[in-house]
């Protein structure tokens, strides 16, 4: 994605990443991401929100972008026929409950978006309780988690006229080839090693989807997790998914097993224009620990040692530097990277806004992200932030794993252990 104003004649090409990621949409698989925006009673209609939006979509140039040239080397070009209309949907159905919104948030995120037109839509659905959903899919070849909140920023919250902006973070400091080589092989040591037992969420998906949210407070677990073991709100939250995991592996499976998860890491900085940027590095998470505080320890050992080593800018040089050196070399890489045996489950965490956001004058409840799973991959969490809270948002294949409302109910439940222990 790039920050012009108006595409050349022949496009705005797509980065490596960008084509790698729409190459990855299958029958099984899509290629999107989505918002899940609760707004409170007050939320606008889909003419208010219409109008708002095509108001903001020039500081957003990209979201009037499809894809177009040659299917091996697709560009954005702009759309001429694009209408605000067709990307703004209020949803023909009943007011919906909590359990019923699930549902429908599982049915429009298995939906495919029209190659067509800008691979963007928002659908409004009406809640039970009072106010609107907004169930935004983006398509990830067009953002990543870090660039779909610059979008709703842009797009969907109202103006916060206190605030000048985010800093955003700035590029990693180059390494030098001593110290470069060193962080290769701890790399080698921490992230190429596969492990030897079958992944419990291993398994040929299909098309359908269960969604499932969960909450927890951010100041708390914060807080927590520095005073219980010197651990940072990203450790908190492996520590609750993984005694969420251990949970729904006793109820489905009798017994705990092993589970490695990975863990995406943001590589944007401030100003740049990047769909996708970001890396990764993966651990396995200690389910075999009963004892929430033991297992918080173990998390932040864990990750304390990846950062240490750098270990996701690690894997963004050496992928770049096989790209350019060794093409057959780079897809075997990727290959054993997308292995079940390399990581079971994605779990993301993306800074969202840290004030309260509203949407025409009604306020935002909650933001919950959900992201696809993969082939032989049929479970995902990721994690957003909205005022002093955590988002969690679970998407899952229903044949493979079952039941993920548990998951999301222990999650929170072992999150709540935490924030009782440092009491």
């Amino acid at each position: 994605m790039k920050g012009v104003d108006n595409a050349s004649m022949d496009g705005v090409a797509l980065s490596d990443e960008d084509r790698a990621i729409l190459a990855l949409e299958t029958a099984s698989v899509a290629g999107h991401t989505c918002k899940v925006v609760l707004i409170a009673g007050g939320a606008p209609n889909a003419d208010r929100l219409r109008s708002s939006i095509a108001s903001r979509l020039s500081a957003t140039p990209a979201l009037r972008r499809r894809l177009g040239g040659p299917a091996e080397r697709p560009v954005w070009v702009d759309d001429e026929r694009f209408d605000v209309a067709e990307h703004v949907v209020a949803v023909a159905a009943e007011p919906c409950d909590e359990e019923s919104l699930r549902s429908e948030v599982a049915r429009l995120f298995a939906e495919r978006l029209d190659r067509r037109r800008p691979l963007w839509q928002i659908d409004l659905v009406e809640r039970a309780s009072g106010g609107t959903a907004l169930v935004w899919r983006i398509h990830h070849a067009l953002a990543d988690g870090t660039t779909a909140m610059r979008l709703a920023d842009a797009l969907l919250w109202d103006p916060d006229p206190a605030s000048g902006g985010e800093a955003g973070r700035g590029p990693a400091p180059h390494a030098d080839g001593a110290r470069r080589r060193a962080r290769l092989g701890a790399f080698a040591r921490h992230e190429l090693a596969l492990g030897a037992a079958r992944s419990p969420f291993d398994g040929t998906i299909g098309t359908g989807r269960a969604v499932a949210f969960a909450r927890a407070p951010l100041r708390e677990l914060h807080d927590a997790a520095r005073r219980l073991a010197e651990a940072t709100v990203n450790d908190a939250v492996l520590t609750a998914v993984a005694g969420g995991l251990r949970a729904w592996l006793h109820t489905h499976h009798g017994h705990v097993g092993h589970v490695r998860v990975k863990i995406p890491v943001s590589l944007h900085h401030a100003g740049d224009d990047a769909a996708n940027r970001d890396s990764f590095f993966t651990l396995e998470l200690p389910l075999g620990e009963p004892d929430v505080v033991a297992r918080l320890a173990a998390v932040r050992a864990a990750t304390a040692v990846r950062k240490a080593d750098h270990d996701a800018e690690t894997l963004d040089e050496l992928m770049r530097d096989l790209a350019l050196a060794s093409p057959q070399l780079d897809r075997l890489c990727r290959r054993l990277e997308a292995s079940p045996r390399a990581f079971a489950l994605n779990v993301s965490n993306v800074p969202g806004p840290a004030r309260a956001v509203s949407v025409l004058g009604a306020p935002v409840e909650a933001v919950y992200s959900i992201a696809e799973i993969g082939e032989r991959h049929a479970l995902r969490i990721a994690v957003v932030s909205l005022a002093g809270r955590l988002h969690f948002g679970f998407c899952a294949d229903p044949s493979i794993v079952g039941d993920v409302e548990l998951l999301a109910r222990a999650v929170e439940a072992e999150a709540a252990a935490l924030v009782a222990a440092a009491r």
